[in-house]
């Protein structure tokens, strides 16, 4: 038999917990409604090794903690408490009694529910059993070569993509049933959900969390939240979780200075402070980080079924010096590496990788760290995806020069190619590029009303055929000019105007489009999956490129970006048989002028773009084409 060290505890998970390498530690630590030698109530167990006394208050003893004073669990740095008669829904916190001899009242860190801001107490709460209805998608993941398979990611904040009468947040149900109705019509194969780990100010979205087990209150409970996931899994499509490893908020009732004492900061400020964001840094050296941080990323694959973590801020946790550039801060090695860090992430991954099904890890790593998508036992961090913000960054720049201009900035478009094998890629236009004056994406465009449309339209075509999988921001869709605002809904009205509800429907064929032809995603991580035709038109701002699949289909696409309209616009073909053409952005149904191919286009046998022969087609101004061989059988 396991030995405990009490009643409740069993001295392996104490010891592991400790040691770092506990990876299910929601499971005892915290409170959970039990049944003790006969008696119903709650169990409290929270770590706080720097203090003198810890007592647990409530709206159950009027807040005084007198009677509830917790036991120590010998030297681990564990209390334990037993309260008799404890019910869903009552109140709680820790009262710490500091060596200093302050008093400091602190949320549980494993709380798995608390009160809607700007209330901070947790929340005792019966983990009710959901009967998911996922099973048919949990078994088709484990199935998937999800590199060789379309993703295609509608990345969404709960709280402003739509919202209730006199501007109310809609609950999780009422979310669920809504925006898997819309991601179904609109062809994604992903939802991204921004943090839901309670946090107190709506302002940081949720990249500030105090409570990491908790599913934020403001949209409702956690079976709630385990009904969206359950809808939209049983919709076919995928859940992933923003996740914020890197930093929390410097709130008195989170987790900073918990106990007195520097239990998942570093004691020292350098290190433990953020400026940048005005929150703390987790110190990864400390083993009960380890298991507090292994352990969430566990909760949410295992008690909400998840499909993948998109994991914030890589880059923060990386670098000793980030957002620190004035200091010098240096490892034991003499670098600027933090060591600890990195082999934080590799175990985390680890640990993931073994114990669930093909999940996503994606990171959201910002520099040019090699090895991001590699596996730990290849050197590599681990992930299995990095967003690629050089890309993004080069692109957006490009579509945001003035159309004479970007002839001269045609290696923003071009160098993405230099590196795309390098790591595993998503295409990133998220919620960052639409804030703090960065402007909406259509905004960002140059020329008319209607110029910007079609150069927006080019971008998603470029976009949604260059190697990688993809990742598009709420609102994006259909043109949302003003930039996002997290306190109230998306502009849903401007559905009544033509060229919106036209560019809807465009992004929404182009999702289809993406998802019906796997040359634009099996062969994503290859180079053979890949060709140019012709890299170097920058006078004309026009690019060519080839995209295969496994088999040796191919599609030949074509980008203009800028203002010249071409009648016969010659472009080099791998072979020599007849072409139609399977998409176009000037289409009149998508806001365009119908300046198309109709029929069959005929190869000449004539040399071009250093191919035997060529073919002439008409390209609109600002416009994305997809090309496709008629071979004949």
């Amino acid at each position: 038999m396991p030995k405990r060290v009490n009643a409740f505890l069993f001295e392996s998970d104490v010891n592991k917990f400790i040691s770092g390498e506990h990876f299910e530690s929601y499971k005892f630590m915290g409170s959970k409604l039990i049944n003790y030698r006969g008696k119903e109530g709650a169990s409290f167990c929270v770590y706080a090794p720097n203090a003198r006394e810890v007592r647990v208050v409530g709206n159950f003893n009027g807040w005084n903690g007198e009677k509830h004073k917790m036991y120590r669990v010998l030297n681990t740095g564990l209390w334990w408490l037993f309260i008799e008669g404890i019910k869903d829904g009552e109140l709680y916190k820790y009262e710490i009694h500091r060596r200093d001899g302050s008093v400091v009242l602190k949320a549980d860190p494993y709380a798995i529910y608390s009160e809607l801001r700007p209330n901070t107490a947790s929340i005792v709460t019966e983990f009710k059993e959901y009967k998911w209805n996922d099973s048919k998608w949990l078994e088709q993941r484990e199935k998937t070569n999800i590199y060789e398979s379309p993703v295609n990611i509608y990345e969404v904040h709960l709280g402003s993509w739509m919202r209730g009468e006199n501007n109310r947040f809609l609950t999780y149900r009422e979310i669920a049933d809504k925006l898997c109705e819309y991601v179904l019509d609109m062809g994604y194969t992903h939802v991204e959900i921004m943090p839901v780990s309670e946090y107190p100010l709506d302002e940081s979205w949720g990249y500030q969390p105090t409570g990491y087990y908790s599913v934020t209150s403001r949209y409702g409970r956690p079976e709630d939240f385990k009904y969206l996931i359950d809808k939209l899994h049983q919709n076919n499509i995928g859940v992933i979780l923003d996740w914020v490893p890197g930093h929390f908020c410097r709130d008195e009732h989170g987790l900073y200075c918990f106990d007195g004492g520097h239990v998942f900061e570093s004691d020292n400020p350098l290190l433990a402070d953020n400026w940048d964001w005005g929150t703390a840094n987790f110190d990864y050296g400390k083993k009960i980080v380890q298991s507090f941080l292994i352990s969430n990323a566990l909760y949410w694959f295992n008690e909400f079924h998840v499909d993948g973590l998109r994991v914030d801020a890589v880059a923060a946790m990386l670098y000793l010096n980030y957002g620190k550039q004035h200091m010098d801060i240096r490892n034991k090695y003499g670098g600027i590496e933090n060591l600890d860090a990195v082999e934080f992430l590799k175990k985390l991954n680890k640990v993931i990788f073994e114990r669930v099904k093909n999940p996503l890890m994606i990171a959201e790593e910002s520099t040019a760290w090699p090895l991001v998508t590699y596996p730990v036992h290849d050197g590599g961090l681990g992930f299995n995806y990095k967003w690629n913000m050089g890309w993004m960054n080069d692109i957006l720049r490009y579509m945001q020069t003035d159309f004479p201009y970007r002839k001269d900035n045609h290696n923003l478009v071009t160098f993405s190619i230099m590196y795309a094998f390098s790591e595993n890629f998503v295409l990133p236009f998220s919620h960052d590029e639409v804030v703090h004056g960065k402007r909406s994406l259509i905004d960002k465009m140059p020329g008319t009303y209607e110029e910007k449309f079609a150069n927006l339209r080019a971008l998603y075509g470029y976009m949604m055929t260059h190697p990688g999988k993809k990742l598009l921001f709420m609102g994006g869709e259909f043109g949302q000019f003003i930039e996002w605002r997290f306190y109230e809904s998306l502009e849903w009205f401007l559905l009544k105007y033509p060229m919106h509800d036209a560019l809807k429907r465009y992004v929404k064929d182009l999702n289809i489009f993406y998802k019906d032809n796997s040359e634009l995603y099996e062969l994503d991580h290859r180079m053979e999956g890949f060709e140019w035709i012709d890299a170097s038109n920058a006078h004309q701002s026009v690019f060519s490129f080839i995209r295969r699949n496994k088999k040796g289909d191919f599609l030949v696409i074509v980008c203009n970006f800028n203002k010249g309209k071409y009648e016969e616009f010659k472009i080099g073909v791998p072979e020599f048989c007849d072409y139609i053409e399977i998409f176009n952005s000037d289409r009149s149904v998508y806001g365009g002028n119908n300046f198309v191919n109709e029929g069959l286009i005929k190869a000449k046998k004539e040399e071009w773009h250093g191919r035997k022969q060529h073919i002439n087609i008409k390209v609109a101004p600002l416009s994305f084409i997809a090309l496709k061989p008629v071979k004949k059988v």
